[in-house]
């Protein structure tokens, strides 16, 4: 059976760009500055996924009780700016995939809770000409789990529900998938090890960029 999705729409760190030495790096620097204890790549790791906010209060020792809190954030939010790309990559096939994924005509967009200037920044950087819907975290919209930006990644696109299918390599993204009324495929090389997706609801794992182009073409109802 022909596959009636026509649309997928992306998370971006680990899932098409391989962030983490930046964020650790851009992490550690705002710490830092405000003599706290810093962290190991393993440590951010188990931290993103949820914005900066939610990284911060783990990364923060007390969290949001910290005085200066919202000020380390800037510092990290004015210092990731810089260096967002010193050792960002896509992962291994992406670009093929995203290259493949357009010319068979589907329609592609980044969902992100990342903040919204780096993530659109980022995706212009890396992911021109085969994105150019890419939203993330800002005060304007709910982030996700919430489905508000895949549903206005759909709007962007001119999509619906039934024609979509999210990717990405976290329980967030999972969760997110499911309230927005879509399938999720996991992708298993990201911040998050399969047995913590399965875990966590996960149903379709891409082990690789291909697995995700092998999915797509069987994908019936």
């Amino acid at each position: 059976m022909t596959s009636k999705i026509n649309t997928v729409i992306f998370d971006l760190d680990g899932t098409l760009l391989n962030t983490l030495t930046d964020l650790t790096n851009s992490v550690n620097y705002a710490l830092e500055q405000y003599r706290l204890p810093t962290h190991s790549e393993d440590a951010v790791r188990q931290m993103v996924g949820n914005g900066i906010y939610v990284l911060f209060e783990k990364a923060i020792p007390g969290g949001r009780d910290f005085a200066e809190y919202d000020a380390c954030v800037k510092t990290f939010q004015e210092h990731y700016e810089l260096h967002k790309k010193d050792f960002t990559c896509p992962f291994p096939g992406i670009m093929d995939l995203l290259k493949t994924l357009s010319e068979q005509g589907y329609k592609l967009a980044i969902v992100s809770n990342k903040f919204d200037q780096a993530v659109k920044g980022l995706c212009q950087d890396f992911f021109t000409p085969y994105i150019t819907t890419a939203i993330g975290e800002s005060s304007k919209i709910a982030r996700k789990p919430a489905p508000d930006t895949v549903f206005e990644a759909m709007k962007e696109l001119g999509s619906t529900p039934d024609t979509c299918i999210y990717v990405g390599d976290s329980d967030v993204d999972i969760a997110t998938a499911k309230n927005s009324g879509i399938p999720c495929i996991s992708v298993t090389w990201g911040f998050r090890d399969r047995e913590f997706l399965t875990k966590h609801g996960a149903v379709h794992f891409a082990d690789c960029a291909d697995d995700i182009l092998s999915i797509l073409s069987d994908w019936s109802y």
